[in-house]
């Protein structure tokens, strides 16, 4: 009998056109799948500019689709193309579309927007409706508070998607700690479809030598905003705090490749002026710096909290709350379960409170301490659920 995983194939789609989050999501399970499946072939389809920034393992690739950018008042521009938008969606449709088609995947994982950005998905669910491909949608622990979120999915027109066009809904998280459709009025109507997957492990890079990459000598704290868009309020409270007094540990910061040219120019010079901070742009061997870090101060995001469990650093994490309140939400339910300390972005950033928080995280403890043991299944349940839907 033919095995159905000895020729197989998964399309990944992530809207990503701004931050690293859903592509270091996406690539992270693509990489499990291709280790667990050597008949598998993965095609990624992701709007983020600098996914070729990234290595990726043999039988994963990807189509780069035309990005856009969102504003800070909530409307989207193309990113690199002087055309309308309206003319840059209708690209990324059509080749969403065609290349769902040519692919002919047997699973379409799309990641967190169910109906991707401003509905360009919808159509090729609707075509793998009539087709044995089986689609999926993937979900954070958190995705909003519940009132922000049914509103959004309210006008995006999301109800009827999730319960006739997908199969299944995974959730990268452990249900006891969250349902991220909680609070919602039509809950219920998708509860069956939902899987909890538990948080989605991180490893060191097998192909990457350590002695390539440039690590500090000393003990270091590792700052990282991720991708650095909405960083500066918090690169900015650190460096001023560094600025304010001598700090007992040096600090390691890496701006993320989105933050603005003026703001990352003037960190740059301030950090200049400092011996205990050393900064960089970017760097695609993030998973390195922290190993090697004592601690971590970052914004909170689903990968960087995924990476401070993982890798077991003691974390102070500084989410944001606008203009969603995820990040604030998984870090206050974190620091309720012992799993590291939590600061508000949106208060005063008054140095001394940030001198005091550094001061702790030199001792706090990692968070394996207080963590439950099964947190971290989520790349092993993956795996076999896509095994099991494969051979059905």
């Amino acid at each position: 009998m033919l095995n159905k995983l000895d020729n197989c194939r998964l399309l990944i789609y992530s809207h990503d056109s701004f931050g690293l989050g859903h592509l270091r999501r996406c690539r992270a399970l693509a990489h499990a799948l291709v280790e667990k499946y050597k008949g598998l072939s993965i095609l990624i389809l992701t709007g983020s500019p600098i996914i070729g920034r990234f290595d990726f393992k043999a039988r994963v690739d990807f189509v780069r689709i035309p990005g856009v950018i969102k504003l800070h008042n909530g409307d989207y521009t193309s990113l690199g193309l002087h055309i309308d938008l309206a003319d840059t969606m209708a690209l990324r449709e059509s080749i969403i579309r065609h290349t769902a088609e040519t692919f002919a995947p047997d699973i379409f994982l799309v990641d967190k927007e169910p109906t991707g950005l401003k509905g360009e998905v919808k159509n090729t669910l609707e075509y793998f409706k009539s087709t044995d491909t089986c689609c999926v949608l993937g979900l954070r622990d958190v995705m909003d508070d519940p009132d922000l979120l049914e509103s959004e999915w309210q006008q995006k027109d999301v109800w009827p998607v999730l319960q006739d066009l997908y199969d299944e809904i995974w959730v990268y998280g452990p249900e006891h700690l969250n349902n991220p459709l909680q609070g919602l009025h039509q809950a219920d109507s998708v509860s069956h479809k939902m899987k909890y997957t538990g948080y989605l492990p991180r490893q060191l890079p097998e192909s990457i030598d350590p002695g390539n990459i440039n690590l500090p000598e000393q003990p270091y704290i590792l700052v990282t905003p991720g991708g650095g868009g909405d960083g500066i309020e918090m690169v900015d409270w650190i460096v001023r705090t560094y600025e304010y007094r001598t700090q007992p540990m040096q600090a390691y910061i890496v701006l993320g490749p989105f933050m603005p040219m003026a703001e990352r120019t003037a960190f740059k010079q301030r950090a200049e002026q400092l011996d205990q901070v050393e900064l960089i742009d970017f760097s695609p061997h993030l998973e390195h710096l922290m190993t090697n870090a004592h601690a971590v101060i970052a914004m909170g995001g689903y990968n960087t909290f995924c990476e401070i469990l993982s890798f077991d650093r003691p974390a102070l994490i500084l989410p944001r709350s606008k203009p969603r309140r995820e990040q604030l939400i998984r870090a206050q339910k974190a620091q309720a379960l012992g799993l590291l300390n939590a600061l508000d972005l949106s208060g005063d950033r008054s140095v001394e409170q940030m001198h005091q928080a550094i001061e702790q995280l030199i001792t706090q403890h990692a968070p394996s301490r207080n963590a439950c043991s099964d947190m971290l299944a989520g790349l092993e349940f993956v795996t076999q659920r896509f095994g099991e839907l494969i051979q059905q």
